[in-house]
């Protein structure tokens, strides 16, 4: 069982001076409600209902922390904020914030019904409404932005914006901006593939390049596909599924296609043009052979025959 000897050192000194504090100040009046022992604050119904050793917890608002018995420093505040908590450092500003947290650790959830299905994840921090909303397990997370990374259940990505990183599909170690993520994506970075608003960005701007010196013993070419994915190396993408990362996908899905024949218009004249030069080259050889063979007649001696 947890117990107040468990709070770390830091958390130790600001027990503490609070109660250096408490023996200097002067009481208000009316005397505050809901000030209770090992610094908890508790208003609202229910609200830290089930603490029994926990401290430096605060709870206000309908049944806010109200499974926290032996937690520490936890903060809710918003109908049902933290409401089955008992876990330690977990922060829950909104109704339903971390509604469902039991095990996790360490999260921090700014709005309404943000990390609100979290069960044990940690190290987690949500700031909008349902942001992170039903994550369960995952840890490391950080979204900023109406319901950004809303449906993720992976650890360690980044979201940032109104409804980026909302693909449900989406894996881990990921950092979005703008973009609401690809089915599948592992250790993707995408900053504004998919606008928000659903009208496609058209200039990009990016300071501390142009002008900018590279090591030339290590510097290579950028170059960019139809997908407005970046690399250093080409690589035939035949038969690879294409990520159409536009809202307007079904134009650029018929501008690919129009690429790609377009490649193979160019591959069919390649090889025809290949063919044409062996037979002008096959056919140059037989003139030269014919104008030899001329100019061997042309050199040859006459025989007159005297018919006397």
């Amino acid at each position: 069982m947890k117990t107040i000897t468990n709070i770390y050192p830091a958390f130790a000194l600001f027990g503490l001076a609070c109660f250096a504090v408490l023996a200097t100040a002067q009481a208000v009046v009316p005397t505050p409600d809901g000030c209770y022992p090992n610094l908890t604050t508790a208003e609202g119904c229910n609200a830290i209902q089930s603490l029994t050793t926990g401290a430096a917890n605060t709870g206000v608002g309908w049944y806010a922390l109200f499974g926290t018995s032996t937690g520490n420093f936890n903060t809710g505040i918003g109908a049902g904020a933290l409401l089955t908590n008992n876990e330690d450092s977990n922060t829950a500003v909104g109704a339903a914030a971390l509604l469902l947290n039991t095990a996790g650790l360490e999260n921090s959830a700014l709005g309404t019904a943000a990390l609100a299905n979290n069960d044990n994840g940690a190290s987690n921090t949500a700031v909008g409404a349902f942001a992170l909303t039903n994550n369960t397990e995952g840890g490391g997370n950080t979204a900023v932005g109406h319901a950004a990374l809303r449906d993720s259940t992976g650890d360690f990505n980044i979201a940032l914006g109104a409804n980026a990183g909302t693909d449900p599909d989406i894996g881990s170690n990921n950092v979005y901006v703008g973009d609401p993520g690809f089915a599948g994506d592992e250790n993707v970075i995408s900053i504004g593939g998919i606008a928000a608003s659903g009208i496609d960005y058209e200039n990009a701007y990016i300071g501390g390049i142009y002008g900018a010196s590279v090591n030339t013993g290590s510097a290579l070419p950028v170059y960019v596909d139809t997908d407005g994915h970046l690399g250093t190396t080409l690589a035939n993408a035949t038969g690879k599924k294409v990520r159409i990362r536009s809202s307007k996908g079904a134009q650029f899905q018929a501008k690919i296609n129009e690429f790609q024949k377009q490649q193979k218009r160019i591959a069919e004249l390649e090889s025809t043009v290949a063919r044409l030069a062996a037979t002008v080259k096959e056919q140059a050889a037989q003139i030269q052979k014919m104008s030899a063979q001329l100019e061997l007649n042309k050199a040859a001696p006459q025989t007159v025959l005297n018919s006397r």
